[in-house]
């Protein structure tokens, strides 16, 4: 039996139609089939591969710490190097509270563990989200995502959580003194690259102040420099209580981290003991893979140059099948007439060498999320296959 036929008959499926491309190695912003077609990687992993793929300093550290060692012992027992000093690198490059991080394995752990964290540190239990998120697909961030399509086959979720409409500053009165935590995204994925106004983000700010309650903000796919800075919520003048992060982060390994002031973290360490615990998380070679990711994107400011390249993508993707050009930085959404115009547009997009998306919530919208390292000459021919493709609607 070939790898294809064990895919579908080994391997547990998502949907009844997967891409089933079958690539046999990646580099930069290029994968390839077993034919040695090339592939221009136009989402990264959806915003993982931030440097691209194979990246030879990420891929050093790996090789490095794999000699030495993969796993010890239980998150948080052992002094291991790569955690710590993973953990100092990424707080040298946050405001000065967010101080301590708790490493995990995916986006909707960290979700998890910032939920937790915010019920332990206030004594609250009421959870406010946001229609249109996307925070991960475990019960507890599915709980308080923001699609009923995704969430009415696994009810009853989590009980106590409020949703509220993303941007409408009028509904923020709604966050009481009994609401433990609002958790949003600094801008709002799934539901096709939703950004904020400055002025829902700061009174989002104020009224979490008014009322004590923690500001649990998702940069899962927003962060790491995608948005034309190092995190998104500059953007905003905005600092959050917690900070939830993964995706791009691990520099193609599993990592995810929710970031706190250490008196906040601390509330996990008693009452009970072990508050909240993980095996794999912080795993050593994820972690030095992680910290290399790091040292490049602040060594080479990749951020900087990010403002540039969407310039360059607004400017050559003007056609008159585009509805709209949405998103921040290297995170963006194509608008297009519907759900089966862009299935057929991504379709065609594969068949020319170029992969790209849909979006969760917002199926109408071809997901443009390239590596950050991705070069103007790579952007041209991306752009110019996109625009073959769209001559024909």
């Amino acid at each position: 039996m070939n790898d294809r036929h064990l895919f579908y008959r080994h391997l547990a499926q998502t949907s009844s139609a997967p891409l089933a491309l079958e690539i046999e190695r990646a580099r930069g912003v290029y994968m390839y089939d077993k034919q040695g077609k090339a592939y221009l990687d136009l989402i990264s992993g959806i915003s993982v591969s931030a440097l691209g793929h194979g990246h030879p300093h990420v891929l050093g550290a790996i090789r490095e710490q794999l000699n030495r060692y993969a796993h010890l012992m239980v998150y948080g027992e052992f002094v291991q190097s790569p955690q710590v000093r993973l953990a100092a690198l990424l707080t040298g490059c946050l405001p000065a509270g967010l101080d301590n991080v708790y490493l995990v394995n995916s986006g909707s752990e960290a979700v998890e563990g910032a939920m937790k964290l915010s019920k332990r540190h206030t004594g609250r239990t009421e959870i406010v989200g946001f229609r249109g998120a996307y925070h991960g697909s475990t019960q507890g961030a599915l709980s308080i995502g923001g699609h009923e399509g995704l969430k009415s086959a696994f009810r009853p979720l989590l009980p106590d959580v409020r949703l509220l409409d993303y941007g409408e500053e009028g509904q923020l009165g709604q966050i009481s003194e009994r609401t433990a935590c609002v958790v949003a995204e600094s801008i709002q994925g799934e539901a096709g690259v939703v950004v904020p106004s400055v002025s829902f983000m700061q009174a989002l700010r104020r009224r979490c102040d008014e009322t004590g309650t923690l500001l649990v903000l998702d940069e899962i796919q927003t962060g790491f420099g995608r948005t034309g800075r190092l995190w998104a919520f500059e953007h905003f003048g905005i600092v959050p209580d917690v900070l939830c992060l993964a995706k791009g982060m691990g520099g193609g390994l599993p990592l995810g981290a929710f970031v706190a002031p250490r008196e906040i973290m601390r509330s996990l360490t008693h009452d009970p003991v072990l508050g909240h615990i993980s095996t794999f998380g912080g795993n050593a070679v994820c972690a030095a893979a992680a910290h290399a990711m790091l040292e490049v994107l602040i060594r080479e400011k990749l951020w900087e140059q990010v403002p540039a390249r969407e310039a360059r993508f607004r400017e050559l993707l003007k056609h008159p099948t585009v509805k709209s050009l949405r998103g921040k930085g290297l995170l963006l959404a194509l608008e297009l007439e519907d759900g089966q115009v862009n299935r057929k547009v991504i379709r065609k997009c594969l068949e020319r060498g170029l992969l790209t998306d849909w979006f969760l919530y917002a199926d109408h919208c071809l997901r443009i999320a390239p590596p950050l390292t991705i070069r103007m000459e790579e952007i041209d021919r991306a752009c110019r296959i996109l625009a073959e493709v769209l001559d024909e609607f």
